[in-house]
């Protein structure tokens, strides 16, 4: 079985109207038929039900993601926000989204909100057969926290299936983000003590490594890098998207957990497109670069950012849908990791998160 912390599912079932019934080579060939812009501006798609069930991933953190106004893409870029307000009401669209999905197709797709859900749902994957049909537990994780407009409405966004929260994507009233630095303001440790209270998970994926650093040490409750490369193997990139070494140690010491991307340009800083795709070993170095930085296999995992912004196109040789992320556990095997070592990347770090915020 094997997790992937983070998808951006809503946001291209908003945007691009994009099916996860679907399989990912359906949608491609009708994007294609359709002379969608879908591929062009966000790659050919590598997700779609059968192949999770291809690929054992039995549970996806998707997520709730817009970009704010002054970052948009393009004409077709339509869920940005100006405001606090707006990021509220489409962070809510897509949040609505998850349970349509889930409620119109329960056989392939169901929310997890509780530790109950969780234990019958892995329960539920132990004891069908790899290849029976059984629905994808789905984690919902807001990406960029603009979209709560106070602390006073945490307790409505956990009731409604809310689990993970990450400050920033860019930066955000609350800290620096990617692209923007910038540190923890009074409004984000403000928000960082109302997640606490309620029980979110904190994801400092996208936090400038300033503010992820005093977030890392001061945060109450637990806290994971969903997607989130080291910057020791991209020393030719500038940018504060990736994680310094001290972050890497703090959130080990906090037993935090780290999901590697295995998109091209954060494997290798000097990747472009139309270069050739990179071997898969690249994302086998980054896994390996943490476990040899915190001294175990227990902080790193796969978070694969999966059709945010990039598609078959940009990910490495090997990689045609998410099922093919399978391929990792060989290349891991021949570096040493056990069985055990590769349980844990793959599912068990995850799972271990997980128990901790389902309650």
């Amino acid at each position: 079985m094997l997790f992937d912390a983070h998808e951006d599912l809503a946001w291209n079932m908003l945007t691009f109207g994009r099916d996860y019934t679907r399989s990912a080579h359906e949608t491609r060939r009708l994007e294609a038929e359709s002379g969608s812009h879908a591929p062009k501006v966000n790659g050919n798609t590598l997700l779609g039900y059968p192949d999770y069930l291809r690929g054992q991933v039995g549970i996806v953190f998707g997520t709730l993601f817009a970009a704010p106004l002054r970052r948009k893409s393009g004409k077709w870029d339509t869920p940005v926000y100006a405001d606090a307000d707006e990021a509220h009401r489409i962070y809510r669209q897509e949040l609505g989204l998850y349970h349509r999905l889930t409620e119109e197709h329960p056989d392939k797709f169901r929310l997890l909100r509780t530790r109950g859900d969780l234990n019958a749902h892995i329960a539920e994957w132990k004891q069908k057969p790899a290849d029976a049909a059984k629905p994808v537990g789905l984690v919902v994780l807001m990406e960029g926290a603009e979209g709560v407009r106070s602390p006073d409405e945490l307790p409505s966004w956990w009731e409604d299936g809310l689990r993970i929260i990450g400050l920033a994507w860019a930066g955000t009233r609350f800290c620096g983000g990617t692209g923007e630095p910038g540190p923890l303001t009074d409004e984000g440790r403000a928000l960082l003590r109302g997640m606490a209270d309620v029980g979110f998970l904190l994801d400092i994926s996208h936090m400038d490594p300033e503010a992820a650093r005093e977030a890392v040490e001061t945060y109450a409750g637990d806290v994971i890098a969903s997607h989130a490369n080291p910057a020791a193997l991209l020393p030719e990139s500038n940018s504060n998207r990736f994680l310094p070494d001290d972050v890497i140690d703090a959130l080990a010491a906090r037993d935090g957990v780290i999901g590697i991307v295995p998109y091209n340009r954060f494997l290798d800083a000097t990747w472009k497109p139309g270069d050739p795709r990179l071997p898969l070993e690249k994302v086998v170095e980054h896994i390996d670069y943490i476990c040899q930085r915190t001294g175990s296999s227990r902080h790193v995992a796969i978070g694969s950012d999966f059709d945010g912004g990039f598609g078959v196109e940009m990910v490495p040789e090997g990689i045609d849908t998410v099922a093919d992320l399978q391929k990792l556990a060989p290349l891991l095997e021949a570096r040493g990791y056990t069985n055990s070592d590769i349980a844990a990347i793959f599912a068990h770090n995850w799972l271990r998160k997980l128990k901790t915020v389902l309650k």
